[in-house]
């Protein structure tokens, strides 16, 4: 980017709404130079969420926009008193929903040599203000500029409108491990070798002693520990994932051998994806993962088996299927020998669902998945 963006301040217009307050929720930003050429304009649509939580999801996305800019300095203005007041330390967070967004944005702003975030009225942030309701009424994210820092921003009306379909929209990924993290750890190497346009921002392990954790940990990644036996209940156990998928921003969740009930909330309805190591509908449901499925297969007789990707409901494996993949089951095959085969097409399948879902290039109809 500009070397101008060193010393120059970017100007952030941020807004947030939500239809129910939590309801249908979505927010915006707009980057703009001092001389009031626009940088970047972008709306998120984010599912069912309140007010608040869709004005600091716009704050983040805002400062790790500039901080992608390479700005060392940065002025955010936002129509949200409350939010204004509790960044500056006038105000505490008291939200539980709030305080991990509240805390990634202290730390986003870390980044910056010099920041302020002001307060500004509602008919001055129009612009980020009207994505904002843009994308609630398309309920799909919003590009309103091509990411060029040298130009200004051109509304061509229909033309500038799209869905995140652009290859330039890299997408942030929250998983979620129980064990070993193969699979984690072969969608990383699909992202290092550019194969993949996408970004872990948060590995969240079920259990603090396995090796997934560790290889998440030594890969650079933020790892979180969240134990089921911890919480009283399925309720609090689910709300802790949520708020440090929401701390980490995350566009999609992908459950990589995550082995625990979870109560998905409305936010990330059709947002989390899981991999089965079989042909769904067949061999799935509760108590079926692992060596126990490919036990099963053998047993049944089988003579192909393979692989699904499917999005996660609050039912085990009744999610839509997005891809399946399959591989011969061999007369001399043991357990172990048909995981190994069905673990090659795994690591073929889960990067291309991500990435169908990163090219919005699937859409869902009475539980059935249609790729654009």
């Amino acid at each position: 980017m500009s070397d101008s963006f060193a010393t120059a301040t970017i100007i952030a217009y941020v807004d947030g709404g939500s239809r129910g307050n939590p309801g249908p929720a979505a927010c915006a930003y707009v980057l703009k130079t001092p001389d009031e050429s626009v940088l970047q304009s972008k709306a998120f649509f984010i599912g069912r969420a309140t007010n608040n939580v869709a004005e600091y999801t716009a704050l983040n996305k805002a400062i790790e926009a500039a901080a992608n800019l390479d700005a060392k300095k940065l002025a955010v203005f936002s129509d949200s008193e409350l939010l204004v007041k509790q960044i500056n330390g006038e105000y505490k967070v008291k939200s539980e929903q709030i305080e991990p967004l509240f805390e990634r944005a202290q730390q986003l702003l870390k980044e910056f040599i010099h920041w302020d975030v002001k307060f500004t009225p509602r008919q001055k942030n129009k612009q980020a203000d009207q994505l904002v309701n843009k994308a609630l009424n398309l309920q799909k994210d919003i590009v309103m500029a091509r990411e060029d820092p040298g130009k200004a921003f051109q509304d061509n009306s229909a033309s500038a409108v799209t869905g995140t379909d652009s290859a330039k929209n890299t997408i942030r990924l929250g998983v979620l491990i129980s064990g070993g993290g193969r699979t984690m750890m072969n969608i990383l190497e699909h992202i290092n070798k550019g194969n993949l346009d996408a970004k872990i921002t948060v590995v969240i392990s079920s259990r603090s002693t396995v090796a997934g954790a560790e290889k998440a940990k030594k890969a650079g990644l933020d790892v979180k520990i969240i134990r089921k036996k911890d919480f009283p209940d399925i309720d609090q156990f689910s709300r802790q994932i949520e708020q440090q998928l929401l701390a980490a921003d995350v566009d999609l969740v992908v459950q990589a051998g995550w082995l625990c009930l979870w109560k998905i909330p409305k936010r990330y309805e059709n947002r989390v994806m899981n991999i089965h190591p079989a042909l769904l509908p067949s061999f799935g449901g509760k108590g079926m993962w692992g060596h126990y499925v490919h036990q099963a297969v053998l047993e049944k007789g089988c003579k192909v088996t393979g692989c699904t990707v499917h999005f996660c409901t609050n039912e085990y494996d009744e999610g839509a299927i997005i891809i399946q993949r399959c591989c011969p089951v061999e007369e001399n095959d043991t357990p172990d020998t048909l995981a190994a085969r069905v673990f090659e097409q795994e690591c073929i399948a889960y990067p291309e669902a991500i990435r169908l879902f990163q090219q919005n290039r699937i859409s869902i109809y009475k539980n059935r998945v249609k790729i654009k």
